[in-house]
């Protein structure tokens, strides 16, 4: 009888001592943690958004954005960071987005970088690229790590807890330990004969997404499938292309191409967005089409002509409902993905869309022109698109960048001129 005690004994101790300490490893933040939200680019959050806000700051970066900004979520502040572009001082800023925009700490990247938004993850550390090295910052601004990577670093994501992908403009590919920064299985390289020496190569052709940068755009991840897709646009290559790749948590090689398409007409334009069960990404085609492709092979499955020319990802939430890209000539056009085929379901022509709409589980918001030819914050209903709400923008200049919801529902609209707008649900 004391020998089954001890030996019961002996097993609660042991199951006690056992290895718990998978809870510190990262993943995304449970707020706005990127550019376009979640890793798939959905632009789409199951926060409760509201139709009624209050602006409650307006800050400048003192420079330009060219990228959504993040929003954390841990604790009683919720942080936001800014990967900006200045001529001098800070570029990488961290405020506190629910405390009238205070800054938390700033600090100098190396220029070119602003491309790509920073990565939150849920302890609030970030991750973010500068031309020729990835680096990650804890709360306060003093570096965790920084290694070598040949391009600049697009926005990051998270392919399992711990991990980080990132994809350089270059064409290289690369997964790293989030604590410790180490690079984890084999690179892979999309692009042959680049300069690994030359970092800032084709950087001027990323914004307009041309044949200089292979990769224009931020990738796109499913967890769910392991599906990695993204644009590239070989410099001997007439037109960009889709590319899949997989992900394989824990086994060798851990990534690994599975195929590249052609299917998108005059290539894609933008970041792909993928659906929430990782089958589908849908893509801008250069062709004023919205496409969707199948992630097992690259095939399309369908399109729909939208007859203008998206400049920015769509939104898609989980039931398959699809809020075209925006810009200059957009209009807000809602679209179903019925399996083999997309069907419009409703449009506001009289909407000129100029970001890509962020949405929630209730209300969607995207940045317009305004009548006096300034900028407006439009909140809509994705049901059936109608405007439940304006917001503008004072003395708003450049265009938008995007919006960004945090988890506690507030909503952060920047412009490339650095204008930064922080509004809090009433």
């Amino acid at each position: 009888m004391r020998w089954v005690v001890a030996a019961v004994v002996s097993a609660v101790v042991l199951t006690s001592c056992a290895n718990t300490d998978t809870w510190v490893d990262s993943s995304a933040s449970d707020g706005w943690p990127a550019q376009y939200g979640n890793a798939g680019n959905s632009s789409y959050t199951p926060v409760a958004t509201s139709a009624n806000l209050k602006l409650e700051w307006v800050r400048s970066v003192k420079g330009s954005l060219a990228a959504q900004v993040a929003l954390g979520s841990t604790g009683a502040t919720k942080y936001l960071a800014a990967n900006a572009q200045s001529h001098a001082g800070c570029s990488l800023m961290v405020w506190e987005a629910d405390n009238g925009a205070r800054q938390r700490w700033c600090t100098r990247l190396w220029p070119g970088g602003g491309l790509a938004s920073p990565l939150f993850d849920q302890f609030d550390n970030l991750y973010v690229g500068q031309p020729g090295a990835m680096l990650s910052f804890p709360p306060t601004q003093w570096i965790r790590w920084r290694r070598p990577v040949i391009g600049l670093p697009m926005t990051p994501r998270f392919v399992s807890p711990g991990q980080v992908l990132v994809v350089t403009h270059l064409g290289q590919v690369l997964v790293f330990d989030a604590h410790r920064g180490d690079v984890v299985g084999t690179p892979l390289d999309l692009v042959s004969g680049i300069d690994p020496a030359d970092s800032q190569r084709g950087l001027a052709d990323c914004p307009l997404n041309r044949r200089g940068c292979p990769v224009a755009a931020a990738p796109a991840f499913s967890s769910a499938t392991g599906s990695v897709v993204l644009g590239l646009w070989d410099p001997s290559a007439e037109q960009p292309v889709v590319v899949g790749l997989r992900y394989r948590a824990g086994q060798t090689p851990l990534l690994t191409k599975e195929w590249t398409s052609t299917a998108v007409g005059g290539g894609p334009l933008g970041s792909p967005v993928l659906s929430s069960d990782g089958n589908t990404a849908y893509i801008n085609g250069r062709d004023g089409k919205l496409w969707a492709l199948d992630t097992a092979n690259g095939k399309a499955r369908w399109s729909v002509a939208l007859d203008f020319q998206p400049q920015t990802p769509p939104s898609v939430s989980p039931d398959g409902l699809i809020v075209a890209g925006g810009g200059p000539d957009a209009k807000l056009v809602a679209v179903k993905d019925a399996g083999d085929h997309g069907e419009q379901i409703w449009a506001r022509p009289d909407v000129a869309p100029l970001s890509t709409s962020s949405r929630g589980s209730a209300v969607a918001y995207t940045v317009t022109r305004a009548p006096d030819a300034g900028l407006s914050l439009l909140a809509f209903d994705p049901a059936d698109g109608h405007t439940v709400n304006t917001y503008p923008l004072p003395e708003a200049t450049g265009f938008p960048v995007g919006v960004s919801i945090g988890q506690d529902g507030r909503v952060v609209a920047a412009t490339s001129d650095g204008q930064v707008y922080g509004f809090a649900p009433v």
